[in-house]
């Protein structure tokens, strides 16, 4: 019996072993809290890493942050922060493009790009998408561009251009596409005539006291030349030639013109102003005639149409004349100097070259010799006259494109061009006493740069890339002024 009492007690205790106890309920839920706060910390973790990740990237669709790279890729046009890779100094020499243009526009593109993607792949509502207008005579011209690199001799040299349009396209495709309001054209202006303030106190500063080869040790060249043929020292600033500079003041100053017809502030106004008095006195400086001429016929052309259709006020137009008189007052000598004096041969300089030309084009009428391969070939077809000449790139933006990419090209770039003036007068005819006035003077810029372009090549960075963006801008302000009436035109899109 004692036994049997034995064995119970020993089948009863393992009974008794599995029986939870109130300090094993509580280790128990120590444990799950624990293990729970650990999930919790590495889920977090895992999430603030994510957003660490992409924080750059959702910063880009923010306004300020775009506005921001926007201001960048305008300032950039006279500073031109960058550098040249694979940079071929012979070729640049003759007036070819000489190597592949890295700047700060090529990485805010790239932010501006990126950001305009997002914001479109989250705006899953296609009504309220933004988006670009084709331009087609744009296309066109890109098109022809990239086809003549097969009849390139250089393939290398057609490549840095046609990399250097497709920059400015970029630039064109996102002001057309993203500025939506009224808000977002005087951003943009201001802008324009605050890169321009600067550029012509640099201008200017250079002239009367020299500066260094580079500003600040920035990436940027500064230009002061003496013309051996007329002793002029002819300031090109940051911008690079000297009449490339008068080219990108010539608009920015028809710009500043137009601001003063608009019904902007005070502020804003003064602004226009001091970019007259300055910048006219830096375009003085370059002592470029085509840049003077594409000022004068400018500046005609806004005061013509916005005095005669609509019977305006004569005050602003008088006064921008009364303006440049007294500036042209105290370097009358030497500009009279420099419009009627002896430029030993200068001018003639050029006709040599377009003849050279007019043999290319005879010899390559549809493809052309291929973009930016006018120097490559020009050997083949040299004659005497070139024996103590002025050889170069031809000075005629319009032959110059003919010979490189045909026909097709040129007809293609004659109507980007026309359709941009076009586009212009039309958001004239809007009567809206901001983007009216404003149009008329970039349209009318654009008309004195086109005459301008016929004693020039124009073939760097800063003169197309501001007629490209002003283009954009035009498409842009156009699509504002047809927007509905029931829609706030003053709405922060962009």
């Amino acid at each position: 019996m004692r036994a049997r009492g034995t064995d119970a007690r020993m089948v009863l205790q393992p009974e008794r072993n599995f029986v939870v106890q109130p300090r094993d309920v509580r280790f128990l839920q120590n444990r799950i809290e624990a293990q729970g706060r650990a999930t919790t910390l590495r889920s977090l973790g895992a999430d603030a890493l994510v957003v660490a990740l992409l924080s750059p990237f959702l910063a880009l669709t923010s306004a300020k942050v775009q506005r921001a790279l926007l201001a960048v890729v305008i300032v950039d046009i006279p500073f031109q922060f960058g550098t040249h890779l694979f940079y071929r100094e012979s070729d640049a020499a003759m007036g070819a493009l000489g190597g592949l243009s890295i700047s700060a526009t090529t990485i805010a593109l790239i932010g501006l790009y990126l950001g305009w993607f997002l914001r479109s792949f989250a705006n899953r509502n296609s009504a309220q998408r933004v988006g670009a207008d084709l331009h087609w005579p744009l296309i066109a011209y890109c098109a022809v561009t990239a086809f003549s690199v097969f009849v390139a001799q250089d393939v290398s040299l057609s490549l840095f251009e046609i990399c250097l349009l497709l920059e400015a396209c970029l630039a064109y495709f996102y002001v057309a596409g993203n500025l939506r309001t009224k808000e977002d054209i005087i951003f943009v202006v201001s802008v324009l005539l605050v890169a321009c303030l600067l550029e012509s106190v640099v201008m200017i500063i250079l002239r009367f006291t020299g500066l260094p080869s580079t500003i600040w040790g920035a990436p940027t060249h500064i230009h002061m030349e003496s013309d051996p043929k007329t002793g002029f020292m002819r300031i090109g600033g940051t911008v690079g030639s000297s009449n490339f500079a008068a080219a990108y003041l010539s608009i920015s100053l028809t710009c500043a013109a137009s601001v003063l017809l608009t019904n902007l502030g005070r502020l804003y106004k003064a602004l226009a102003i001091a970019v007259l008095g300055l910048g006219g006195i830096a375009l003085i400086f370059t002592f470029s005639r085509g840049g003077w001429l594409a000022l004068a016929l400018s500046l005609a052309l806004l005061c013509l149409v916005s005095w005669r259709p609509r019977g305006l006020s004569l005050k602003t137009p008088v006064a921008v004349l009364l303006l440049l008189t007294l500036l042209y007052l105290p370097f009358h000598s030497a500009i009279s100097a420099r419009l009627f004096g002896d430029d030993r041969g200068s001018a003639e300089s050029r006709i040599p070259l377009m003849h050279l030309a007019f043999r290319i084009i005879e010899a390559h009428p549809v493809f052309g010799v291929g973009v930016n391969n006018f120097t490559v070939v020009m050997g083949n077809y040299l004659t005497t006259e070139f024996r103590e000449g002025f050889l170069f790139a031809v000075h005629n933006k319009y032959l110059l494109v003919l010979a490189e990419t045909g026909i097709g090209g040129l007809v293609a770039f004659l109507a980007f061009f026309g359709g941009t003036v076009r586009k212009g007068f039309q958001c004239w005819d809007f009567r809206d006493p901001l983007l009216s006035p404003l149009a008329l003077g970039f349209a009318a810029g654009i008309v004195g740069h086109m005459v301008h372009m016929t004693v020039d090549v124009f073939r760097g960075r800063p003169t197309q890339q501001l007629v490209w963006l002003i283009a954009g801008l035009l498409v842009a302000m156009y699509r504002i002024g047809t927007k509905p009436a029931g829609q706030d035109s003053f709405a922060n899109v962009t």
